[in-house]
């Protein structure tokens, strides 16, 4: 029910913004790149650089965002978002057995398609021929994305975060990323200090996600040489205390905070979504969430104020 009225409102605020606003966007919905604003009226933030001259707080959508009728890693699902509010979409990206990159977070295509088996042993081809499966296990017309196909639709409406999956490498998400010219919107997620060197050994000009968990993840930060311009310092999905938020303030590093999981669970449980207001003000530049809408509306509502 409380979805129900937050896309109400949502809804009205859009229906709003289209009887005010004189031009609706070229057709097809399709954008030239620039920051065209969302159906709140709300421009696009379309590059880190851009974000980082004015950091606002953002909406990290965890997989892409999904609700009913909206699949996990789906670029319909990443458009219902970014229609809604700026975003960070967090995707995950997964490799063919003919190395094709596509976005899937699981081994398997069991949980989320209409197809069996192993990512990883089924060819591209295979993969067209199958249909996208919402998280209460009902089927839709969606496709399963390629990385490319992502990078070309989210340039000028959304940045990114790739979580790069195991046995996938580096080195081809690098070259789709420089291919679209997408550094400027598209960081790497890590979760190993080596993997962090890497990719910025294959491109200094990409952001990068990074642990930043504790001491000593940012000891290590502190030795590996990457500069704090390019770093997200993700602090883990418990808050840090704010000792915590000034040291990696101090070094430069914005911060996203993953309410994914109990944090989130607590703040739909009590009906307090007003919490991420305070997650926001005690440090946390991204919230990343798996109530993206819900989340971005209670933003919404306190730029208003």
């Amino acid at each position: 029910m409380r979805l129900s009225k937050n896309l109400l409102s949502i809804t009205l605020l859009f229906l709003m913004w289209q009887c005010l606003s004189p031009d609706k966007g070229t057709e097809n919905g399709q954008t030239d790149g620039s920051n065209a604003p969302n159906s709140e009226g709300i421009e696009a933030v379309s590059s880190f650089s851009q974000w980082l001259e004015k950091p606002t707080p953002l909406v990290s959508a965890h997989r892409g965002g999904p609700y009913p009728g909206f699949p996990e890693n789906a670029l319909e699902t990443f458009q219902n978002i970014v229609d809604h509010t700026p975003a960070v979409i967090e995707c995950d990206i997964s490799m063919t057995s003919d190395s094709v990159l596509v976005l899937m977070h699981d081994k398997t295509l069991d949980r989320t398609t209409n197809g069996q088996g192993n990512v990883n042993e089924q060819s591209f081809e295979a993969l067209q021929t199958l249909k996208l499966i919402d998280n209460e296990d009902k089927p839709t017309d969606f496709n399963i994305p390629t990385l490319e196909e992502t990078l070309a639709w989210g340039k000028g409406k959304a940045l990114f975060t790739l979580d790069v999956k195991r046995g996938v490498p580096f080195e081809k998400v690098i070259a789709a990323i420089q291919k679209y010219d997408a550094a400027s919107y598209a960081a790497i997620i890590t979760y190993r200090i080596q993997d962090a060197k890497l990719v910025y050994s294959l491109d200094p000009e990409v952001m990068i996600s990074v642990s930043a968990r504790d001491e000593g993840a940012i000891e290590q930060l502190v030795q590996s040489g990457i500069p704090s311009k390019n770093l997200l310092g993700f602090v883990g999905t418990r808050e840090p205390s704010a000792a915590h938020y000034a040291r990696l303030q101090t070094m430069g590093i914005k911060t996203i905070l993953g309410t994914l999981g109990n944090l989130d669970r607590s703040a739909a449980a009590k009906g307090n979504d007003e919490v991420y207001l305070q997650y926001v003000k005690n440090g946390a530049n991204i919230i990343a969430t798996d109530r993206p809408l819900e989340v971005a509306q209670v933003m919404q509502m306190e730029l208003i104020k």
